[in-house]
């Protein structure tokens, strides 16, 4: 279906060939995962797929690439429409229209198909991807994931042969996105669709992939099975690095297979360890009665509680549970409702200038609209400049964490990831006494959130900060968040520690508190250290 023929892809300007000498093919009915460091060139490769490189994004190729017989350089990516579906890191940049229905008409509508084939397909994906109560609502009020949901409705509504997926389960909640992934599996193994699919939770998507095609960020490739590529590969779910931590004899894909190798380890009676406490002071945010309305849509519903100062905060919840409502209030973004919210001693909505950069730093969804320079060099300047700190003190933050970014490179031309990074360290340089991130992962590979966590905790730990972030990744949440706070329907439902909350939750449990329970770990440092402390 798919084939690949000694192709190599440099783009103009980078330090490092994306893809080099590059030979597969990709049978009709296979799921596809394609996986690499952030900034590896995950991406590219989905769009040397439909065209769109270099056709759209310029770049130097060489090779060919050929779908269902026909070849990328002989028509431009409109012409393989009735082919390939893709959906982007990005759901909202590819959206044309502006209600729910409107969008997941519009590409049969430019295929000039006929009326009723039209709404048989629109009820069917309605109703396939759960999206019947979001018909009419507009596609800018929905939450990140919600929209993820609609561009994922949009591809599958051609009934293309070949959907092309960058990240798909991002901004989806853990149910959402199991429900979204054996959609897909069933139309693999019931219609023979082709997919490929680039992600960074691989402990998501890895047990659906029949082969894994890894880039490894110069130009190399490699390619098997999931069990051949997690063998070797430093980038892998939490379970894979259990069983290397545990010294088991093989690795397993799923929580089940795990479960069984490890039945030694919970039949032991084990201590646990008490785990990790730091300084928590006074109060910083205090929220009463906080109510928010989007029409007649109520994303918040009488919210109260209070944030304190050395608080790393999780907020947890399905999509469109109103998580990121309440983040944009905290930060001054909207106005609520009824009730209020008192940070730092004030009405947020009133910082302006120095004044909020130094009190609050917010990293929206979309991280691209905090940047507005010309380059990375020119962002990170800015930036140093604006928050009178040492020049080059942005770009060593963003170096620690995400290395190997040209300062030279435009902030379009960087992953998603990358992107976030660049964001993250601009706010970061101003150390705002609250820091406030929504879905702080998205593009993120395991080395990079390791980065991350390692620099909220000594930001928020070692100068006494407050964390709070939206976040669907309970992995990180496990390794990185003091409190947990589940959000549904607008309303507080739980507000506890973390392994309070997450233990509680089989759907958000992490990877490890499943393989091991009912034993109360978390993550594999967890399990690691109350198995050495109790050793004899």
């Amino acid at each position: 279906m798919i084939r690949f023929t000694n192709v190599s892809l440099v783009y103009p300007n980078s330090i490092n060939t994306v893809i080099e000498d590059l030979s597969f093919t990709i049978n009709e009915g296979e799921m596809v995962l394609v996986m690499g460091p952030t900034g590896s060139g995950k991406s590219s490769l989905l769009r040397l797929i439909n065209g769109l490189v270099p056709h759209h994004t310029g770049g130097i190729l060489a090779g060919d690439i050929s779908v269902d017989g026909i070849s990328t350089q002989s028509v431009k990516p409109g012409g393989l429409a009735h082919l390939i579906g893709i959906v982007g890191q990005n759901p909202l940049n590819g959206f044309v229209t502006d209600i729910v229905e409107d969008e997941l008409v519009f590409g049969m509508e430019s295929l000039n198909l006929p009326q009723d084939v039209m709404r048989k397909r629109v009820e069917e994906v309605l109703d396939l991807m759960s999206l019947s109560p979001l018909r009419n609502r507009s596609i800018a009020t929905l939450s990140g994931g919600e929209q993820q949901r609609v561009a994922i409705g949009s591809a599958l509504v051609m009934h293309p042969k070949v959907l092309v997926l960058d990240e798909p389960t991002s901004a989806l909640d853990p149910i959402a996105a199991e429900e979204v992934l054996s959609i897909l599996q069933r139309l693999v193994h019931d219609l023979s669709l082709t997919v490929v699919i680039a992600e960074h939770k691989l402990e998501r998507v890895i047990q659906f992939a029949d082969r894994v095609i890894y880039i490894d960020g110069f130009g190399a490739t490699h390619i098997g099975s999931p069990e051949e590529i997690l063998l070797e590969s430093t980038i892998a779910p939490p379970i894979v690095h259990l069983a290397r931590a545990l010294h088991l004899d093989e690795i397993g894909l799923t929580v089940r297979e795990v479960r069984r190798m490890t039945s030694q380890f919970r039949g032991k009676s084990i201590a646990p360890v008490p785990t990790e406490t730091h300084f928590i002071g006074e109060s910083v945010i205090s929220i009463s009665s906080l109510s928010l309305n989007y029409g007649n849509h109520q994303g918040l519903k009488r919210v109260s509680t209070e944030f304190k100062q050395g608080e790393i905060v999780a907020v947890m919840g399905r999509n469109g549970a109103g998580k990121s409502s309440l983040l944009r209030t905290i930060a001054g973004i909207v106005k609520p409702s009824q009730g209020g919210v008192e940070l730092l001693g004030k009405d947020p909505a009133i910082l302006k200038g120095y004044s909020r950069r130094t009190s609050i730093g917010f990293i929206p969804q979309e991280p691209s609209d905090l940047l507005y320079g010309q380059s990375v060099q020119e962002e990170c300047t800015q930036s140093d400049k604006e928050n009178h700190i040492e020049s080059g003190s942005t770009f060593k933050i963003l170096n620690d964490l995400v290395p190997g970014i040209s300062p030279r490179t435009h902030p379009r031309d960087l992953s998603e990831g990358q992107r976030l990074a660049l964001a993250l360290s601009v706010v970061l340089s101003a150390s705002p006494q609250i820091l406030i991130l929504d879905e702080p992962t998205r593009g993120l590979d395991y080395e990079a959130k390791s980065s991350l966590i390692f620099a909220l905790k000594d930001f928020t730990y070692v100068n006494n900060r407050t964390v709070i972030l939206a976040t669907h990744d309970v992995e990180l949440v496990a390794e990185l968040a003091s409190r947990v706070i589940f959000i549904a329907d607008g309303e507080i439902v739980a507000d506890g520690s973390t392994s309070d909350v997450l233990l509680s939750s089989p759907a958000f449990a992490p990877q490890v508190a499943k393989v091991m329970a009912p034993v109360p770990w978390l993550t594999v440092k967890d399990v690691v250290r109350s198995i050495d402390a109790n050793a004899p």
